[in-house]
């Protein structure tokens, strides 16, 4: 199964209204599930045969939550920070965030830098495919919202843009 046809699997499912659907075959599982707002997220697995079994994965079991102590309703002088009027600039899929074109390069964009529509601000590696993602807007960078070499989501916020 290609890119293209995974793609398309997923519109299908989007526009169907199906929750979550999921696809096993000989060599490649894919759990495709939407959410309220009709949008949709695939998990893609491509199975490779092992030279040696793998030994099974321990998955770290969380400790119960005790409840925090309740603290004084005193009114404390932090400010607050007043996101509303900028732009965030949020991912167009899921993979890995990189901030530059290659390891020995400069970052696309730091905090500070001023951007015009159409400029590369960071490359989102999905299953081996690198993607340029470029601004939609132009202004300021304010703030930059995840680390070089992070995993992003679908729609997830990845930088702050001030557009005066």
């Amino acid at each position: 199964m290609d890119i293209r046809e995974i793609q398309n699997l997923i519109k299908f499912v989007a526009k169907s209204g199906a929750t979550e659907v999921k696809l096993e075959m000989d060599d490649f599982k894919i759990t495709i599930k939407t959410t309220e707002a009709g949008a949709a997220e695939a998990s893609y697995f491509q199975h490779y045969p092992a030279a040696q079994p793998m030994q099974p994965m321990m998955q770290p079991v969380a400790a119960p939550s005790t409840p925090a102590p309740a603290t004084p309703s005193t009114p404390v002088a932090a400010p607050a920070e007043d996101n509303s009027k900028y732009i965030t600039i949020k991912s167009p899929m899921i993979g890995t965030l990189y901030r530059k074109p290659a390891p020995d390069k400069a970052p696309f964009v730091e905090v500070g830098a001023t951007i015009s529509k159409g400029d590369p601000v960071c490359v989102i590696e999905a299953m081996k495919l690198f993607n340029e993602i470029e601004a939609e807007i132009s202004g300021k960078i304010v703030k930059i919202l995840v680390d070089d070499m992070s995993p992003v989501e679908f729609d997830q916020p990845l930088f702050l843009v001030d557009p005066s």
